[in-house]
């Protein structure tokens, strides 16, 4: 009779029990107006409801006026108005938790809360930025990020990562790259610049209104 080695022996156990393990899945918890899902291997779009199960690769569209809230492991996530997502990785073993999504348009709210003990890795990207996270809440459009609460590692096409903490966003600049936080929440408080302003243009004007912030206050302390 052929002996199996311990060590052998635990692996296949190992294997077989991983083997045996259902897939991690989402599932819908809210459905407003009109949502569909595209599950893999379906020929098309079928109409979502409150309940439905959503695995790997699972896609989801949403219309005008409407919205989802879909429940994935320690992951909310709201499906805003004209938007379609797809879960392109789902995974919960270990202890360890891991979702990837993939944004094709729209805009979308994850909310991020793993108990005490599991490690959540997540991720939300575009054709041009990706948000990753590990225990917060954020709004992500394909091209910005607005961080409610926590830390998001953001970045886009050159990969440089931006931490961006809460209350400040970020977006990709023309030249792929993530804004810096803090500029970009000063951009946001100066007046839309003229059509045909570039990019360097508006950062000599908010550089220049620094500056002029920067004067009164002085003036004013003293």
């Amino acid at each position: 009779m052929k002996i199996i080695a311990p060590a052998l022996l635990m692996t296949l156990l190992a294997f077989n029990v991983f083997a045996q393990t259902p897939a991690a899945s989402g599932i819908i918890i809210e459905v407003s107006g009109t949502v569909e899902i595209l599950s893999p291997g379906s020929p098309a779009f079928v109409a979502a409801a409150a309940g439905d199960q959503l695995g790997q690769d699972a896609i989801i569209s949403t219309g005008f006026n409407s919205s989802a809230l879909i429940e994935i492991g320690s992951t909310l996530i709201t499906v805003r108005p004209v938007t379609q997502l797809s879960l392109s990785e789902i995974e919960a073993a270990a202890g360890t938790e891991t979702l990837s999504m993939n944004l094709q348009a729209g805009r979308v709210r994850v909310d991020l809360n793993p108990p005490a003990g599991v490690r959540a890795n997540m991720s939300v990207a575009s054709p041009v930025a990706t948000a990753a996270v590990r225990g917060t809440s954020f709004e992500f459009d394909t091209r910005s990020v607005r961080v409610l609460s926590g830390r998001v590692a953001f970045s886009g096409a050159d990969e440089r990562v931006i931490r961006v903490s809460p209350g400040f966003s970020s977006y990709i600049e023309r030249d792929g790259s993530a804004a810096d936080p803090i500029e970009a929440r000063f951009a946001a408080l100066l007046p839309p610049s003229p059509v045909g302003t570039d990019s360097a243009a508006r950062a000599s004007s908010a550089e220049g209104a620094a500056l002029t912030m920067t004067f009164t206050f002085r003036v004013n302390y003293q």
